[in-house]
């Protein structure tokens, strides 16, 4: 199937003329950013994290410490989900009640599974490396087996998601048009700052390539589709 099945989890009710179930859309929001919202309950209280996340097929891979109490909860849950947006713009209407935003967003939903295995544990970890900086982990030391072993990794799958998209200028009343006030979009781009070397790093170690290359505006996934 190239779309989600629609359900009473993903269904987007308000604004459903802006959402889309198509997996091919959807991934492709997914591999375009490397920052997702987790929520979880810990002590009868919901708690949202940002978290570096990689996809690989039909799950999301997550990581942290063996004591991460996000990824514990996620596990114990029947059904984990996650976020993740895109800030495109600022739709500024002229009225302030039609400011909006455009954007692209992505929520998940599925079953969080531990990843025991070695080899799938450094795969998982590389998948998440590379989202984030293509080409970063060939250029670094990979983690010992001491580091390893104190990592958790886990693995969310894709079993229902919805996406939806706003990429369209400002709605105005009819009546607000003849006003003398400036309407449209203030489009939004994230790019590379200042390279800044860590003071500690030996002298005439060169700059990376994965560092000069990078452009989050073309930001892609090496995992697969």
């Amino acid at each position: 199937m190239s779309e989600f099945e629609k359900t009473p989890l993903n269904k987007v009710i308000r604004g459903s003329k802006r959402a889309t179930y198509d997996k091919a859309q959807i991934n492709g929001i997914l591999d375009s950013h490397f920052i997702c919202y987790v929520p979880y309950i810990h002590g009868n209280t919901s708690i949202v994290i940002p978290t570096a996340y990689g996809r690989k097929g039909n799950q999301i891979l997550v990581h942290g410490s063996n004591k991460n109490r996000m990824l514990l909860s996620l596990l114990d849950q029947d059904l984990a989900s996650l976020t993740v947006s895109h800030l495109d713009g600022l739709v500024l209407a002229r009225s302030v009640f039609h400011h909006s935003v455009n954007y692209r967003s992505v929520t998940v939903f599925g079953k969080a599974h531990l990843i025991e295995d070695r080899n799938e544990k450094m795969e998982a970890l590389e998948i998440i490396t590379e989202n984030i900086i293509p080409g970063r982990w060939g250029e670094a030391r990979i983690p010992s087996e001491k580091e390893l072993n104190g990592t958790l990794v886990v693995a969310i799958d894709i079993d229902e998601a919805s996406a939806k998209i706003r990429d369209v200028g400002a709605n105005d009343e009819v009546a607000d048009h003849d006003l003398d006030v400036w309407a449209g979009v203030l489009e939004i781009d994230t790019l590379p700052g200042k390279i800044v070397r860590n003071t500690d790093c030996k002298p005439g170690v060169p700059t990376p390539e994965s560092v000069k290359n990078f452009n989050i505006q073309n930001h892609s996934t090496q995992s697969e589709s």
